[in-house]
């Protein structure tokens, strides 16, 4: 740390000689016609001859990552935010900007033009005519060799991530191709983009402990959101029959590999169809993404990319009471709050005499089976109990027509048939207010707004919900949410 300060001061010192010869180091836009890249791709091709005949000229403004000083003559390299490209600084220019170069730093911005040519080395080139200082860098960028490499620290300090590292500024480009890409695909079917609340007076949508904060000019507590749903939903009443987002949600949970305390999730809805069309649906939306960001229906998984997930459709569906007990659990346990509690216990799940018995099979199944789901799989026909917004199943009304939809171990996609029989919603969070009273507090609120929207009739429908970061963590094999996120939540430094 205290090699760093000396590093800053000495920095600031050249910010002053700078100012002090009149030029000011945090200067004027500059008119760059051109990007690395493009310099790469249209002249990368030509030989040295070709380049001294075509006299092309060019221009660039961005970072010095590498500098290297002949005493007469320089060489650097300059990285804007399509790639890098080499400068050539010649003695006469290096003469005429004395004051800059004197004062240069690698990390410090600067803009050129001049014309291309190629080294002894064939490396295609700019052969400077001056230098234009756009930023002076106060702070010098991490070692060489061994860069940035802490975790923590990269997500701390995402900028300098992004500077340093190539293929983190590559892997947020391809997320917002992703983006993209979920966008044209709901568009071209027909879906409408909307934008609902992200503060609600009552939270709901999800089982989660909310955030919660306050309107000065109301006088009123608020919630930010954990899932669009009943918004989404109050505008399939309204009459819109495709309707889509893609937002934050906020939840008031754990912070892990796979938890970020705010996450981008789509969430869409579709009139006069069922849990049965959107698994479909969701067979062809995945692979499509999958094709547009990677290509292929195949990708790597795992640490060292040993294993394959294959996005080929169809996928399996197994109801949650077979997935669990494939894996070995008593079927008696699902029918059973007893010997589903007992064996919990035995399983050192952590269950106590208040847990519910739909708690404890979701318990049961996160800790026997959900890891063990690396390729695409629906799970289907879960507990009213864990469904509080999801129509019941004709033929057993304990369970309701509802699926999750599993890869690489983990949860992506949530969806169902959404209940649309105002009296039964209206028992259902009634039920939930109860268990509220009983200490869980994920549990949700009476939505009497809610209840008397679904009162002017709500067409038979489904929804789902698809966490965007946790489907691009899979798309490139990315082990902690905190990588795909540009600035997930830390703890405060020290």
């Amino acid at each position: 740390m205290e090699e760093i300060n000396d590093l800053v001061q000495e920095r600031l010192k050249k910010l002053e000689r700078l100012r002090e010869s009149g030029i000011e180091p945090y200067g004027a836009p500059f008119a760059a016609e051109d990007k690395a890249s493009d310099i790469t791709s249209k002249f990368g091709g030509r030989s040295r001859e070709e380049l001294e005949a075509g006299k092309e000229r060019c221009s660039v403004a961005g970072r010095i990552i590498s500098f290297r000083d002949f005493g007469k003559t320089a060489f650097a390299h300059i990285q804007d935010a399509s790639g890098r490209v080499q400068v050539y600084f010649s003695k006469e220019v290096i003469a005429g900007n004395q004051d800059i170069f004197r004062n240069l730093d690698i990390g410090d911005i600067v803009g050129v033009a001049g014309q291309l040519f190629r080294t002894k080395t064939n490396e295609l080139t700019i052969h400077a005519d001056g230098i234009t200082l756009l930023c002076k860098s106060l702070r010098p960028l991490p070692e060489k060799w061994h860069g940035l490499k802490d975790i923590e620290t990269r997500c701390r300090q995402r900028y300098v991530d992004l500077i340093v590292n190539p293929h983190v500024r590559e892997l947020f480009i391809k997320r917002s191709r992703l983006v993209r890409a979920i966008r044209n695909y709901f568009d071209d079917r027909g879906f409408i983009e909307v934008e609902t609340p992200m503060m609600h007076q009552i939270p709901g949508g999800a089982a989660a402990r909310p955030f919660k904060t306050h309107h000065n000019a109301l006088g009123l507590d608020l919630y930010l959101r954990i899932a669009p749903e009943l918004y989404l939903k109050k505008l399939l009443v309204g009459g819109y029959e495709r309707v889509y987002e893609i937002n934050k949600n906020f939840r008031n949970e754990g912070i892990s590999a796979k938890h970020n305390p705010e996450f981008t999730m789509l969430e869409f809805y579709i009139s006069y169809e069922d849990y049965n069309y959107l698994m479909k649906f969701t067979e062809e939306l995945i692979p499509h993404l999958c094709k547009e960001i990677n290509g292929d229906l195949r990708v790597p998984f795992g640490e060292e990319g040993g294993e394959v997930i294959d996005f080929t459709p169809p996928w399996p569906r197994l109801t949650i009471a077979d997935a669990m007990a494939r894996e070995g659990v008593d079927p008696g346990v699902f029918r059973d709050v007893e010997k589903a509690r007992q064996f919990a216990l035995d399983n050192k799940i952590d269950v106590d005499k208040k847990t519910t018995h739909g708690k404890i099979l979701d318990e049961i199944f996160k800790k026997k089976v959900e890891t063990k789901l690396i390729q695409p799989t629906f799970i289907t026909d879960y507990p009213v109990e864990l469904s509080p917004l999801a129509r019941r199943k004709k033929d057993n009304p304990e369970l309701v027509e509802r699926f999750e939809l599993f890869i690489g171990g983990r949860e992506v996609a949530n969806a169902f048939s959404e209940l649309n029989d105002p009296a039964d919603q209206r028992g259902r969070f009634l039920e939930q207010v109860e268990a509220r009273k009983q200490g869980d507090e994920e549990a949700g609120f009476m939505d009497e707004d809610f209840v008397r929207a679904l009162e002017f009739g709500m067409p038979p429908a489904a929804g789902e919900g698809i966490g965007i970061d946790r489907i691009f963590m899979l798309l490139t094999n990315t082990s902690s949410i905190r990588d795909v996120i540009l600035f997930p939540q830390l703890k405060p430094e020290q």
